[in-house]
């Protein structure tokens, strides 16, 4: 299932006003259109036109990733996705791996403490612990996958498969001795001392 950034932005917005704002799904077009150009929760933020949202939609229509309610009696088109959970697909997530691939579908690569942060209204996640679990199932259904941990990062970012493959996947073998990430975690530790130092010397000892 390759998508394009549009259908990706599109899949998402329907998985989750499904969970947030389930009295207003199915969604028209108007609401499509200002769901996928929303500021918040949105990375990066887009400027769809309606008639870019329909090309989406007719793209994931003929992929039967999405499923028309044909307007009647003067009412408005409504849509609905058929991207998962549902009998007419094969992808079947739980409530937490779902709520993480509408994340990474609206946001882009993210940390599983980001992750956590954000799934407020998708999902429960006791911990980060919880949240990695989920992504290593995820993981093994090739639907995501690892990035290289930045330099200066704690945390690797989790990126979908349901576009273009990253370029950069984690690699296990990396060692902590690459220079630029060695050098990251020296100035962060040296930071950390004179963090130490300057509490120390504020509280006279």
């Amino acid at each position: 299932m390759k998508l394009t950034k549009i259908e990706q932005r599109l899949i998402g917005c329907l998985l989750e006003k499904e969970t947030t704002t389930p009295d207003q799904y199915p969604l028209s077009v108007n609401a499509l259109t200002n769901a996928c150009n929303q500021k918040s929760n949105r990375e990066p933020v887009l400027a769809l036109t309606e008639a870019e949202v329909l090309d989406g939609l007719s793209e994931l229509k003929s992929q039967r990733l999405v499923m028309c309610d044909e307007a009647l009696s003067g009412r408005v088109s409504k849509y609905t996705h058929r991207f998962c959970n549902t009998e007419f697909s094969s992808l079947q997530l739980n409530e937490q791996q779902r709520a993480i691939v509408c994340l990474l579908l609206l946001r882009g690569p993210q940390t599983p403490g980001e992750l956590r942060t954000r799934s407020g209204r998708l999902a429960e996640f006791a911990n980060v612990t919880e949240v990695e679990e989920a992504l290593n199932q995820l993981q093994q259904q090739e639907l995501v996958v690892k990035l290289e941990r930045e330099p200066g990062k704690r945390e690797s970012r989790y990126q979908h498969l349901f576009g273009d493959v990253p370029d950069q996947a984690d690699n296990p073998t990396a060692s902590i001795d690459e220079p630029g990430e060695l050098n990251a975690l020296l100035e962060e530790i040296n930071q950390l001392k004179a963090e130490l130092k300057a509490i120390k010397q504020h509280l006279g000892l």
